[in-house]
Order: structure tokens, then sequence, then C-alpha cells
């Protein structure tokens, strides 16, 4: 057994580990959107008289945006209503899909192909619940995935970094138990929440954090590169 794993059934007390579904981040472990992200929240933030810089826009990835807002906001003394926070993200979603079209990770759709030989699910867990994105999901990924695997903002009422959007997730997925899945985030706030969940937790450092923020809330394995994880898939099922 992979020494992961043994650690991850002795500090969660699960007698054994059984994946059948995979859950996926969809920003910056799907796709390499987070640069854009970045520059799309910094640009509407402004125009709102609110600062945020881009290690901001990193360090919150994956909770839902308007908690990202009115955290910011708070921060800056400022109080925003959730209609106003809305409003707000509705514009920095504006910007954003201007924007080219992110890139997809390398790896990601081999990834994709031994999970689906494996007998097992693709789901995607995501803090966004833009229409767009959730097309570009289906036409990307179609083969391996459909919208009732794809959790978002609007399926709970606490996002990332609170167990919520993973426990929803593992529904989603057939009512699982937390030892039947894998999770892959890129972000702090969404590795606390895999773990959080009880999940095996597998953090890809996509971006520019230090991989000490990932492992200090709690991830279970660290890769540079969805490759990595591709290519180490055997040791997990």
């Amino acid at each position: 057994m992979n020494d992961s794993i043994r650690q991850y059934l002795e500090r969660h007390g699960f007698g054994h580990f059984s994946p059948k579904a995979v859950l996926f981040d969809m920003d910056g472990v799907l796709y390499d959107s987070m640069p854009h992200h970045a520059i799309a929240w910094q640009e509407s933030m402004k125009r709102f008289g609110i600062d945020m810089t881009e290690a901001d826009a990193y360090a919150t990835e994956g909770a839902r945006g308007i908690d990202t807002i009115r955290q910011i906001a708070t921060r800056q003394g400022k109080e925003v209503s959730l209609e106003e926070a809305q409003r707000m993200y509705d514009e920095k979603s504006r910007i954003f899909h201007e924007m080219p079209d992110a890139p997809i990770f390398d790896g990601v759709f081999d990834m994709m192909e031994k999970i689906k030989r494996a007998g097992m699910t693709v789901n995607v867990v995501t803090g966004s619940g833009q229409r767009p994105l959730i097309r570009r999901l289906l036409n990307d990924f179609g083969r391996y995935l459909d919208e009732n695997h794809i959790p978002t903002a609007y399926d709970v009422k606490r996002g990332k970094p609170y167990p919520d959007p993973y426990l929803m997730g593992l529904q989603k997925a057939g009512n699982l138990k937390p030892f039947e899945g894998i999770v892959v985030e890129n972000a702090p706030l969404g590795v606390r929440s895999g773990v959080s969940a009880g999940i095996f937790t597998v953090a890809i450092n996509s971006g520019p954090l230090p991989d000490k923020a990932l492992l200090d809330e709690g991830a279970d394995v660290l890769y540079d590169k969805m490759t990595q994880f591709r290519n180490e898939w055997d040791n997990f099922i």
C-alpha cells in the first residue's frame, strides 16, 4: 500500500481505501486559468474601490466569488451586501470571459482516461457557477463528465474551505463515503475543504504558492504537475 494512503487511513480511522470517484477542482487543476482570474479580480475590484492583489487572488482561489469579495472588503473596512457582492462578481466574470480561453493542462485527458478505465467517475467541484464555464467543461470533457457530476457554488450554502462542496461532490457521485473519493486541488482553501471532508487529497501546485501552503492545509500528497500524478496513478488504485 502507498505510504500516503496508509497515513491517510490511520489519520481518519478508516479501515480501507476504495476510490470510486475523483473530484477535481477546475481552475488551476484542469485549466491554466489562474493568471487570467488574477487579472480579472484586480481590474474588477479596482472599479469598486477595493484593492485586491495577485496574491489575494491565489490565496482565496476556490472560495465562492461573493465570499471572496466580502472577505476582502471587510478586511479593508468596507461593508458589502450580498447583492452588491453579486454585482461585483458579475463584473469580474465579464472581464474574465473577455479573455482568451485558458489552455488545458498537460496530462488532464490522460488522467481522465485512466479514471474511466478504472471504472471510476470523473467529477468537477468548482466554486464557480458561471454557465459559460460549465458549458466549456462539458464541451472539453463530455466524454468523461456529465453535468450531474459538477457541483457548483449554487449547490452549497458554504463554499471552500468548508467541507460542503466536496461532501456534495461525494453525494452527486453516488452517495459515496469519504474513503471512496480522491480530491485533486491546487489551492490552500480547496485542500482544506477536501481534507475536512475526510477525503484523500492530492495537491497539484500549479501556481506561485510555496509547497508549504498546501502541505500545511493537510494535503496527503503533492505534485508540481498533473503529469506527475498521472504517472503515479497506478499507486492509488
